[in-house]
């Protein structure tokens, strides 16, 4: 109710205005019907009813609520302060604007990522199945773990007691002919139960169902070839432009023709992977095994289950899986008991985030040290604004304003300050995550959802009014305590600047100085790391000349196995014609793709395994002929293989050095070795050694790789290669036309997918540490230019506060050049004391970055080195600009004027 009248005070101030002026007018009227004259009369009624202001004023007091009324009052005068000082409220606001900004882009991203729930229903339900086996040797390798095989997902689909719903999918691709050009598309392979667990309903058609799981004919490997399938959002508006009529009708995949039953909402995935069609796994149950660890796992815990039950659950199924498979008949599956498989579920949104949680943390610290370096400034600039308003507190304090009163104003100021610095914010982070979700890593999660959203607006809101808490609490109590008239008293003409009143401002110069050096010292560590994974080699030359491309040639296109490997090979034979190609290859999949995780044990015939040990799991690739020569990887034994040994089916392999050398040695030593991957296998022929490959990146090592023929029996390893092109044209639009016009001319229905130059892959690989070098830098660069005007504030206040002495001194016969010395050398101090604080926190707090780091140390010499020169040098030159006006002070006119 009080509010309410406060709300209304001033209409019923209007409305009481009129009552008096109606009974004043109506007593004036009968005092002149009793004979007074007109002017007489209004006054006789005036007095009669008395102060009609006083009048007027207690009602105003009753219908009001005095705290809000005076801060509505400071809120007025301090917009007319700032407005009256524009310089100041604009670079304070701006200062504010970059730190609040910057905090509120980076909180965008750990908000979308890390805080904002999963877009199902109910996430914390969901779960990824996870599995390790510290038992298989080389398993480490892969950072997944290991995944699920299809015979898995039918013994844990069918026999578990914890979950909703539970399934297995893949990523890959599937070509898509007779829309347009032929297509080679993103797709995800699902099983019966995935879309069940995510429960997200489809925005039009239906779910894939088991019936829809129910193979038309055999498939790649233990998949089917089912006869339906769902599209994604995108793919839907891309293709066919929204129309909805397109439920029901068939397009051609693989060759095959399928049927839409169902879209599915914009904004859709699986975890992290963008698709552009839902297809289903149709496992052929007749040809599944127990191996076949190549799928990712969901399922949603029953309500009231917890992750420890679920894993105890997986656990009491794993050797029912053992004995209802095998690999081959006759051969237990208690193999497998020597790889010691345990389930190692976690939550869904873990799975999700991966390892960006720890950098995302660190750039927002980084980012909320420059919001520390901010307020810093604009706090000095809030006590030189309040030292020149000395005369106007002084005089509010002589008038009866109490010490809250006057504190209570400079913060009502300082508020209104942050809270435009805020809005100012808010567009700069707009932009920011505009500029991020163009240059944003690939490999950072759920980078389209990152938006501005009302949890972000809260978190502006309150760091907006925390830094003016911050920013405007120091001038406040030093301006508004009960020394006031001491200070004021100490501004006189004859009394120098005294040393309690510059004590503040060089204490937050010397914390601005020490937080940026942090901030640089953290940046530099990132760009040490960063040189230190450039200079790795990787494993091939030239990226920026190496153009890649995939091609997949399904079954139902070509049915014969022995076509595959010719159609291969002639794609290579019109790559290779193609002007400015010097040579042209294929592979499962290029370095450091990592489409797939292909590996199993290989066994050495001089290097007989002891009973009962296991030999280690190891990557494996099928290279054709000349494929090293492309891509410019070093043979450094024997040699690459041959078409002719391919055709006539000869048993010859390849192996990567750190292979040779575990095994044999030393590549030399490997030459003419044989090797196999399990007893019915022929043993194959080592005829070469290749250099070692960063398979997953540089900062990781280069795994051991045994690179297999593309034949074996008379049948292609693979029907999915990515092709890899030498010249200096990679990447040009003419030259991708080529490319595909060559490809079309062996085959017109095979599309060209993922076109990019080996430099775009490894420049992806690098993509988590050059998003966190990025970060770092803008932070140490902002850190350094909020920390360089923190110091030529300090400096120039203190020549304008000193003039009087400076044109004593060189009255006296000071030279210029002694008075420069002396205000860079008050600079060189505050830099000194920050410098030290700065590198005894950096020791301990850098340490926090070890993970992030590749190649060097937290203590990195050098980055302890160049940070504190950078700073110091970038100071002396802001200190040298106000410390040269105070040599050039004319003693005659400064004695004159004073």
């Amino acid at each position: 109710m009080g509010l309410r009248r406060f709300l209304r005070r001033s209409k019923w101030d209007c409305e009481r205005l009129e009552e008096i002026e109606s009974y004043i007018q109506i007593e004036t009227d009968e005092n002149i019907a009793r004979g007074m004259s007109e002017d007489e009369a209004r006054a006789a009624a005036r007095r009669k009813f008395g102060n009609s202001t006083r009048i007027r004023e207690d009602i105003y007091d009753m219908n009001s609520i005095s705290f809000l009324d005076t801060l509505l009052r400071d809120a007025r005068y301090g917009i007319r302060v700032l407005r009256h000082n524009l310089v100041f409220s604009v670079v304070a606001a701006l200062t504010l604007a970059i730190g609040i900004g910057a905090n509120a882009a980076v909180f965008s991203v750990v908000n979308s990522v890390l805080l904002r729930p999963l877009r199902y229903p109910k996430p914390d339900e969901l779960v990824a199945l996870r599995q390790v086996a510290p038992g298989a040797a080389g398993l480490t390798n892969f950072e997944d773990g290991l995944k699920l095989s299809p015979s898995m997902y039918f013994t844990y689909a069918e026999q578990n007691r914890m979950f909703q719903s539970l399934g297995v999918w893949v990523a890959g691709t599937a070509n898509v002919t007779g829309i347009a050009e032929p297509e080679r598309v993103q797709a995800v392979y699902v099983s019966d139960g995935v879309l069940q667990a995510l429960g997200v309903p489809p925005a039009a058609g239906r779910w894939l169902s088991s019936a829809d799981q129910v193979s038309a004919g055999p498939g790649p490997g233990f998949m089917g070839q089912p006869t339906a399938l769902m599209l994604s959002y995108g793919y839907w508006q891309r293709r066919f432009g929204g129309d909805r009529s397109i439920i029901g009708r068939t397009i051609n995949v693989d060759a095959r023709s399928r049927e839409i039953v169902g879209i599915m909402p914009d904004g859709f995935r699986i975890q992290n992977t963008e698709s552009d069609l839902i297809i289903p796994a149709a496992f052929d149950r007749g040809r599944t095994i127990l191996a076949g660890f190549g799928f990712q796992g969901i399922a949603r815990l029953k309500s009231g289950v917890t992750i420890a039950e679920a894993n105890a659950d997986i656990s009491r199924m794993l050797p029912i899986w053992m004995d209802s498979w095998h690999n081959q008949p006759g051969v237990s599956g208690r193999f497998y008991e020597r790889w010691k498989i345990a389930p190692a579920i976690r939550p869904l949104r873990e799975d999700v985030v991966g390892d960006v949680r720890q950098i995302l943390w660190v750039v927002m610290g980084t980012i909320g040290l420059v919001m520390l370096i901010a307020c810093a400034n604009v706090t000095n600039l809030m006590l030189v604004r309040a030292e020149a308003r000395h005369q106007e507190l002084g005089l509010r304090s002589a008038l009866g304003a109490n010490r809250a009163r006057i504190a209570g104003g400079l913060m009502v100021e300082s508020t209104i300050l942050g809270l435009i610095g805020g809005v100012l914010g808010v567009a700069i982070a707009y932009g920011a995550l505009r500029l991020l979700t163009v240059i944003g890593p690939a490999n950072l999660p759920r980078l389209a959802e990152i938006s501005i959203d009302p949890r972000t607006l809260i978190f502006t809101l309150v760091l907006s009014i925390l830094s003016a808490l911050v920013f405007g609490l120091i001038p406040a109590l030093k301006y508004a305590g009960s020394g006031i008239s001491a200070v004021l008293g100490s501004t006189g003409r004859t009394v120098s600047a005294s040393r309690d009143r510059h004590r503040v401002r060089n204490l937050l110069v010397v914390a601005q100085v020490t937080i940026a050096l942090v901030l640089l010292v953290s940046a530099g560590l990132m760009i040490r790391t960063f040189q230190a994974l450039r200079s790795v080699d990787p494993g091939f030359t030239h990226p920026e000349y190496l153009q890649t491309m995939r091609i997949a040639i399904p079954s139902s296109l070509v049915a014969e196995p022995q076509r595959v490997l010719r159609i291969q090979n002639d794609i290579i034979e019109k790559l290779a014609a193609i002007p400015g190609v010097t040579s042209a290859g294929f592979a499962t999949e290029a370095p450091m793709e990592m489409l797939g995780s292909n590996w199993d044990s290989i066994r050495a015939e001089d290097k007989p395994a002891r009973e009962g040990e296991l030999p280690p799991l190891r990557f494996y690739k099928y290279v054709s002929p000349d494929f090293f020569r492309a891509s410019g990887t070093g043979i450094v034994g024997g040699r690459e293989l041959t078409w002719n040994e391919v055709y006539a089916d000869r048993p010859v392999v390849m192996v990567s050095e750190n292979l040779a050398r575990e095994l044999w040695g030393s590549p030399s030593a490997a030459i003419g070795k044989r090797v196999r991957q399990f007893s019915g296998m022929p043993w194959h022929e080592v005829v070469g050694v290749v250099q070692d490959v960063r398979e997953r990146g540089v900062n990781e090592k280069a795994p051991t790789i045994v690179y297999w023929s593309p034949l074996d029996g008379g049948n292609p390893w693979t029907r999915a290669a990515t092709f890899v092109i030498r010249s200096e044209r990679a990447g040009t639009a003419a030259f991708l036309e080529e490319v595909r016009r060559a490809v079309w001319s062996v085959n017109s229905n095979l599309p060209v997918a993922g076109a990019r130059t080996m430099e775009e892959i490894y420049s992806q690989s690098l993509g988590q540490t050059s998003f966190t070098l990025v970060m770092l830098a803008i932070a140490g660069v902002m850190a350094l230019l909020l920390g360089v005007i923190g110091i030529y504030g300090v400096i120039a206040y203190a020549v304008s506060q000193r003039r009087r002495e400076i044109g004593i001194r060189l009255a006296l016969g000071a030279q210029q050049r002694e008075l420069k010395r002396m205000f860079v050398r008050h600079a060189f101090v505050l830099v000194t004391i920050g410098t030290a604080l700065g590198l005894a926190t950096s020791a301990g707090l850098t340490r926090l970055m070890r993970s992030l780091l590749f190649g060097i140390s937290p203590l990195d010499p050098v980055a302890y080195a160049a940070a504190p020169v950078l700073l110091i040098v970038a100071a002396l030159l802001a200190s040298y600009v106000p410390a040269r006006r105070a040599a050039a002070v004319d003693p005659v006119e400064t004695l004159r004027l004073e």
